[in-house]
């Protein structure tokens, strides 16, 4: 793993040093776990982001919605 250098505020260090009270075997991994978690949430801000431009989109485009809805009119039924 690579190790890297920064800088946090008193508050966050004091919060890392109970690492183990919640589960977690050492700072790292809990600082592991809270990036993997603003990630997982930047990426899903990005994809909300570009459906909404998406259905902005396919709103304003009337060629689009018949097609979609011709395609849909085929499409088998369960």
């Amino acid at each position: 793993m690579v190790q890297a250098k920064f800088s946090i505020c008193e508050s966050h260090i004091e919060f890392l040093k109970n690492h183990s009270q919640f589960g977690f075997k050492d700072k790292s991994a809990m600082v592991r776990l809270a990036l993997e978690e603003l990630k997982r949430k930047l990426d899903l801000n990005e994809l909300i982001v570009s459906a909404e431009l998406y259905s902005e989109i396919y709103k304003s485009d009337k060629e689009l919605i018949d097609l979609t809805e011709t395609a849909l009119s085929n499409w088998p039924e369960e």
